[in-house]
């Protein structure tokens, strides 16, 4: 695992620590490395502190980054009750390939 790897497990564990936060991963899209936040509901906002959190760190909404026109910079909708929202890892942004296998 690379620092930025851990670092990144380290903010999504933090994440956890939030009331308003069931659950927070890093995951990979094809070319990019996310932080996914599940809301504990559909109503639930981010805290304003953890997104301040993430942007410290180089981690920014998914619309923002891939330049969605959304009402929310990270909303990626609902999931199951809850509310899914993804930030993109910008420090490494584009250096993760995906490879589609004829």
């Amino acid at each position: 695992m690379t620092d930025r790897e851990a670092e990144l497990e380290t903010l999504a564990e933090r994440a956890c620590e939030y009331d308003a936060v069931a659950d927070a991963f890093v995951a990979k899209s094809f070319t990019d490395r996310q932080l996914v936040v599940d809301l504990e509901s559909a109503d639930s906002d981010v805290p304003s502190d953890l997104i301040a959190l993430f942007e410290e760190h180089g981690c920014y909404g998914t619309n923002e980054v891939y330049d969605c026109d959304a009402a929310d910079g990270s909303s990626a909708g609902a999931f199951g009750d809850t509310t899914r929202r993804q930030f993109v890892d910008s420090e490494t942004r584009g250096e993760h390939q995906s490879y589609v296998v004829d």
